[in-house]
């Protein structure tokens, strides 16, 4: 440590234990080193910290006042080593991650809600914007990683499946199909969909042109500028429907249920893929990109590319 911090620290102890001795042996140094560099200390402030006496030490009326501002000091720098030590482990600091669907339920809210209980120390700051907007902070440094919805492949960047969640159909209370536990691809053939015009409502508009032109439907389809939440809100009120990630069903709205979508392969389910770029060296993503391979047992080596 530097110099000063440890004339300080051995000034501190000497206070509390009142014996140079005793300080010495609680610091695990030589009392003749414990009492040079305190010397040393109060020549540099110009004034005696201690009275010595055969009994021990006492501290002066000035060497009280510069003990009691000296603990913070010290203490402020323990935290900061231990910040740092911490931060360059992977153990603190910060993680920026984008994701581009909701987080009010799903695997993305459990994954963060682990992740927090066992790095505390990180502080995790989302930001929730469409893919474009995703892809340029991953292309900037702003953001670590970003989820996003679908098989995604982004130039200059590592891209791997992390999850699958299920699709979902809201609806209005009052439809017929909310009777029903499940819902097919097949009973949403003649429905008028409302879909946000923000993520991840053109990945859902994309799989629902696939799906239901395959059955012989030919979907129609309303593409809103409001937000996901807003969309939701008026299904209540209105005799469309809309589609879901499993992390969307968190939130309720008023006369509003959700019911899970079937194909002939069994429940429908749409990916997740994982993005971050490979030059990122911040040790916090490293770590959280192992998490998530361990969580999700992911059959590839998820860190096998990324610089150490």
């Amino acid at each position: 440590m530097p110099f000063y911090l440890r004339q300080l620290r051995y000034a501190i102890a000497a206070a509390d234990h009142g014996s140079f001795y005793r300080a010495a042996r609680a610091l695990d140094v030589e009392q003749s080193t414990l009492s040079r560099a305190i010397v040393k200390l109060e020549r540099s402030v110009g004034m005696p910290i201690f009275e010595r006496s055969r009994s021990g030490v006492t501290m002066t009326l000035a060497g009280s006042t510069f003990i009691r501002g000296a603990k913070p000091m010290v203490d402020a720098a323990d935290k900061l080593v231990a910040m740092m030590r911490a931060a360059g482990q992977g153990r603190a600091g910060g993680l920026v991650l984008g994701h581009n669907s909701s987080v009010s339920a799903g695997h993305l809210r459990a994954t963060l809600l682990s992740w927090s209980d066992t790095h505390s120390h990180v502080e995790v700051e989302c930001i929730e914007a469409d893919r474009s907007q995703l892809v340029a902070g991953l292309d900037t440094g702003e953001i670590d990683i970003a989820i996003l919805i679908g098989v995604a492949k982004q130039n200059g960047f590592r891209c791997e499946p992390v999850w699958s969640e299920r699709m979902l159909v809201a609806l209005p209370r009052s439809h017929p199909l909310a009777a029903q536990d499940v819902v097919h691809w097949t009973d949403l053939r003649d429905e008028r969909f409302l879909l946000p015009a923000a993520d991840p409502g053109p990945a859902i508009r994309d799989m629902l042109l696939g799906h239901l032109a395959a059955s012989g439907g030919k979907p129609k389809i309303r593409i809103s500028r409001s937000s996901r939440e807003t969309v939701l809100s008026v299904l209540g009120v209105s005799s469309g429907v809309s589609i879901v990630c499993e992390g969307s069903t968190g939130a309720h709205y008023p006369d509003v249920v959700y019911r899970p979508i079937h194909g002939e392969q069994g429940p429908a389910l749409t990916g997740f893929s994982g993005c971050w770029r490979e030059e990122n060296r911040n040790p916090a993503l490293h770590r959280f990109v192992d998490f998530i391979k361990s969580r999700y047992a992911l059959n590839f080596d998820f860190l096998a590319r990324i610089p150490q």
